[in-house]
């Protein structure tokens, strides 16, 4: 197996304002775009081609990673001017694919951290002579989730999107977002509209007799959907959690980019990452947190499990707890922002405009 498919053609509307000037996958995480991390593991497994299949600001990829010569792989890219869903997507990418008709062609997507065995799921897939192979995990509530269920040999009995009932509710493995296709396979989506893979592909396939497979493997599995989900999933790579080649330094507590300044007094912890040109303010403290290029975090302000947009700042003493702020904003100092709270690019939140009040 030598090639694969990228699906990051989607507008990560859930994560805004973090995609406003940003698609999904390129946010920083633990210093480098995702998808770095998505293409290290690839090569490492043994990936040399990969076809991303881009579409919500296409122009913003391939400057970045180029012909992908320095992860190890060709790369090459696929616009779609509309979007096709992930079974469109995969379909429109594949006119780039170069294997025959039997070979194996991986496809992921462009918001999933996994430690997932890559190679070990393509045996498996060949070992079983499947049509199309899903990596599969179990959840405790996989309500939000497509749902698939197998038997004693791993063949995939069903597939229900998303359950709204409990009675729905017949397996706790879901749908983990990482294929093998038999490249002939493919070849059967229809071409030049939108198709979903997991509600039109998947389900027409398994009516048709093809064999679809199941590999469960309960790794480190993370949908980068939200916000609170980008974080940790920094925290976890920096932390070495969950491994990744593309990590731009030593495992630990924190992960300060060149040209990033740390004051002395300030306390770095769980895995937080300061950008390029950053800098952290004597007496601040800074927990689990992505901090971006050039942003500035006051002195004596207290950050966890935050996430500050690049260029932003945060003035002294505020407090950010599972916040949100994005690029360029300005936090006045004494603020507090908790549970969830977002700023809007370019935004300007004066000082003290926002109180969390301790009594009940």
């Amino acid at each position: 197996m030598t090639e694969a498919i990228l699906l990051v053609g989607g507008q990560g509307t859930r994560l805004r304002p973090v995609t406003v000037n940003t698609p999904k996958p390129m946010v920083h995480t633990a210093g480098v775009p995702f998808l770095a991390h998505q293409i290290a593991r690839a090569a490492a497994a043994g990936v040399t081609h990969i076809v991303m299949a881009t579409c919500y600001l296409a122009e913003v990829f391939e400057p970045y990673f180029g012909d992908g010569s320095a992860f190890g792989v060709h790369l090459e890219y696929v616009v779609e001017d509309e979007p096709l869903g992930t079974g469109g997507a995969i379909r429109n990418a594949a006119r780039l694919l170069t294997g025959d008709p039997d070979s194996s062609v991986l496809v992921f997507n462009g918001d999933i951290l996994t430690g997932l065995d890559i190679a070990g799921l393509v045996e498996s897939h060949k070992a079983a002579d499947a049509d199309v192979s899903l990596h599969l995990v179990r959840v405790d509530d996989p309500r939000a989730f497509g749902l698939v269920p197998t038997d004693g040999h791993g063949r995939v009995l069903a597939f229900t999107e998303k359950p709204q009932t409990p009675e729905e509710i017949i397996t706790d493995q879901i749908n983990a977002g990482c294929y093998v296709f038999r490249r002939s396979v493919i070849d059967t989506i229809p071409a030049g509209r939108s198709v979903s893979v997991e509600r039109e592909t998947f389900p027409g396939l398994l009516a048709s007799g093809a064999l679809l497979h199941g590999v469960t493997e309960n790794t480190y599995w993370m949908d980068l959907g939200k916000p609170e989900a980008i974080i940790q999933a920094s925290a976890d790579l920096v932390r070495g959690v969950v491994p990744s080649p593309a990590v731009p330094g030593r495992r630990g507590e924190s992960l300060v980019l060149p040209g990033a300044h740390v004051a002395a007094g300030a306390k770095l912890s769980g895995g937080t990452v300061v950008g390029a040109g950053a800098r952290i303010e004597a007496g601040a403290v800074v927990q689990g947190s992505i901090v971006l290029a050039d942003a500035v975090v006051g002195p004596d302000a207290q950050v966890s499990a935050s996430l500050i947009g690049a260029g932003a700042s945060v003035g002294a003493r505020t407090v950010l707890d599972a916040a949100v702020i994005g690029d360029a904003a300005v936090v006045g100092a004494d603020n507090e922002l908790r549970a969830g709270a977002r700023v809007w690019c370019g935004a300007q939140l004066p000082d003290a405009a926002i109180r969390f009040s301790s009594d009940a």
